[in-house]
């Protein structure tokens, strides 16, 4: 056995461990999730039974109630992450600013970002109570609505009070990793654009904005795959009601799996947002990686 040899054999012998603990935690779930997602396995007895071939994928892929989920959860995603992209953009130029305060201002903004997304949730639905819940107290006070209302008994205003509580709970992820992608920017270009002739937008444009499209490619990959996969935050506020409004594809995932009762169909529709989350990171990697970003 020649050196090489030796240390590869020694080199995957020390990794054997931490394959097998990798394999345990991560590999056999997914392939026993794969597996179920060919069967109709009840919850009642998970051991993979009744093999029925891609009957499952091609229930999901021709039922209204599956592309109505996918509607729902594109539209979450859209809406959150562009909003999240434009106040983020703004408080990470303001920071940069370093106007009176800015230190605090970057310090708090930890704080909505750090709180666990359960807890997160659990406040907003306090907010949005119909009967001692802050919103309708400021807006009744405000003179903006003449009684209290029951936001959250409404599909499209539920949906949309959701997407805020995300937007509050992320808006400080991508405004820190902006904020400092902004920090290396050197000052001597927008000094020299300044001397130039070229105002605040002009100079926001052409120097930070293109400086910026890597980083805010990175923010937009992480945050879209994050909010295609919302789960927790529909779960603690809304229940994915009323009505189904804000019903998104993992919520049904977790009711075909654990209120119905069917593992195989949610296993099979885990597998399909793994699939639509897949093709969206590639075509951001895509974007992150071509030639004029580099």
């Amino acid at each position: 056995m020649t050196l090489t040899q030796q240390r590869l054999r020694d080199g995957f012998w020390l990794l054997f461990p931490g394959l097998l603990v990798i394999f345990g935690i991560t590999l056999f779930p997914i392939i026993y999730t794969f597996v179920l997602s060919f069967t109709e396995t009840p919850i009642s007895n998970p051991t993979p039974q009744g093999f029925i071939g891609i009957r499952n994928y091609l229930y999901f892929l021709t039922n209204s109630v599956f592309w109505a989920a996918i509607r729902r959860t594109l539209y979450f995603t859209i809406v959150s992450v562009g909003v999240e992209l434009i106040l983020g953009m703004g408080l990470a130029l303001l920071i940069h600013a370093r106007p009176f305060g800015w230190q605090f201002l970057r310090t708090s903004l930890i704080i909505p970002w750090a709180i666990p997304t359960i807890v997160n949730g659990a406040m907003w639905r306090w907010i949005y109570n119909a009967d001692y819940g802050a919103l309708n107290g400021l807006l009744f006070q405000l003179g903006m609505i003449d009684r209290y209302r029951a936001w959250l008994s409404e599909p499209v205003a539920a949906m949309n009070l959701v997407i805020v509580a995300d937007i509050w709970h992320s808006v400080p992820f991508i405004a820190l990793i902006l904020q400092a992608a902004l920090a290396t920017i050197p000052r001597e270009l927008e000094e020299a654009a300044a001397v130039d002739g070229a105002n605040v937008w002009q100079r926001f444009w052409n120097i930070r904005f293109p400086l910026l499209q890597p980083a805010i490619l990175v923010a937009l990959v992480i945050r879209t795959v994050e909010a295609f996969r919302v789960f927790d935050i529909i779960y603690v506020i809304t229940q994915g009601g009323p009505a189904f409004g804000t019903v998104t594809i993992s919520y049904l995932t977790y009711l075909e799996s654990f209120s119905y009762g069917r593992l195989g169909g949610g296993a099979a529709l885990s597998f399909l947002i793994s699939a639509f989350t897949l093709v969206m990171a590639l075509l951001y990697i895509r974007l992150l990686y071509r030639e004029d970003l580099r």
